[in-house]
């Protein structure tokens, strides 16, 4: 037999308003820390979950949200998706997670038949063009990794992508590397955009001219080509690549395995997410850590913000630069 409120109540030794106040997120300044903490405990002993269609039918609100994002298959828009979920569920709301059908660029209006039942949205920029639909709907929405100067835009949680850069360009410079290949996300989004600002603003404060550049898809086998051709073009090699993600790094690898090159002796590469695969390669990747969980986090958090009525500020997440042995001074 499912639980109800009045066992968990019981449980707990307190009364079913008190559960309903901590199980909703409105119990701040009305119910201690503990016996909120107390509430809990005893709501996930008993497996309690809150009946969200009959709280729906009283408050009309589904206390549902929508997390648009790219791709699941990528690791850091899974792990969005914990933190934001995390934050959700304290608060007795749900995460529906829809993404993107391409993994990129443009995705079906999810919102019209949907509409209804969501009572917000979260969405990456990657993901932008899935909200095509969304603009005459009302709901209120929070944006991720989008510019933040936008006049009239959505709140936005994002991470310090300009500084996460600028501290792997540094690195490398500070190695000695004057010939820095950039191996760059095809994607025509803001945050691959400010990298690209970074890597030519730092290469020119050090007095060289703009990186040589190559795209490359979010995989392995065009990343790979990518640094074939950047390692492979006229003139003197590059004694470092710069990689836009950690799975454009893992191509980058292969395709100086592919010329003959180890890394790092004959080349440098670096990337930028911290994904398990970064640590899993040999040598062990430099990157940036990306705080993907607590972005997811604060995302939410700001749609509850907006939701009840308050302020949600812009928020940026610092990151942290990773420095291991897949990059070294020049040859």
């Amino acid at each position: 037999m499912r639980p109800t409120s009045r066992d968990v109540a019981r449980a707990a030794g307190v009364s079913q308003a008190t559960v309903s106040l901590v199980l909703g997120g409105k119990w701040h300044g009305r119910v201690s820390e503990r016996t909120a903490q107390t509430v809990r405990a005893a709501a996930g002993d008993l497996g309690y979950r809150p009946n969200l269609a009959a709280r729906s039918l009283r408050l009309g609100a589904t206390r549902t949200a929508l997390l648009v994002v790219p791709a699941l298959t990528h690791e850091y828009f899974a792990r969005v998706y914990t933190g934001a979920a995390r934050v959700a569920d304290e608060h007795g709301f749900g995460v529906v997670l829809y993404p993107s059908p391409a993994g990129v660029g443009p995705a079906r209006d999810p919102f019209g038949s949907a509409r209804a039942a969501i009572d917000g949205v979260i969405a990456s920029s990657m993901a932008a063009d899935a909200l095509s639909g969304i603009g005459d709907g009302g709901l209120p929405l929070v944006m991720l990794d989008s510019d933040p100067d936008v006049p009239g835009g959505p709140p936005t949680v994002n991470l310090a992508v300009a500084d996460g850069m600028r501290q792997i360009a540094r690195h490398l410079l500070g190695l000695g590397h004057r010939r820095i290949a950039h191996i760059a996300a095809d994607v025509d989004t803001w945050t691959f955009r400010v990298r690209t600002e970074v890597v030519d603003t730092e290469l020119a404060a050090a007095g060289l001219p703009p990186a040589a550049r190559q795209r490359s898809g979010l995989d392995v086998a065009t990343a790979r080509d990518a640094a074939v051709r950047a390692l492979s073009a006229p003139g003197p090699r590059p004694t470092a690549l710069l990689c836009d993600g950690d799975i454009i790094a893992a191509g980058a690898c292969k395709g100086a395995r592919a010329l003959g090159l180890r890394v790092p002796d004959d080349v440098s590469v670096s990337g930028f997410d911290d994904l398990s695969l970064a640590s899993a390669l040999d040598p062990e990747l430099t990157t940036v850590r990306l705080p993907a969980e607590a972005i997811g986090e604060r995302g939410m958090g700001a749609l509850l913000d907006l939701l009840a009525g308050r302020p949600a500020p812009a928020v940026e997440l610092p990151l942290t630069l990773l420095a291991r042995a897949s990059t070294a001074p020049p040859p």
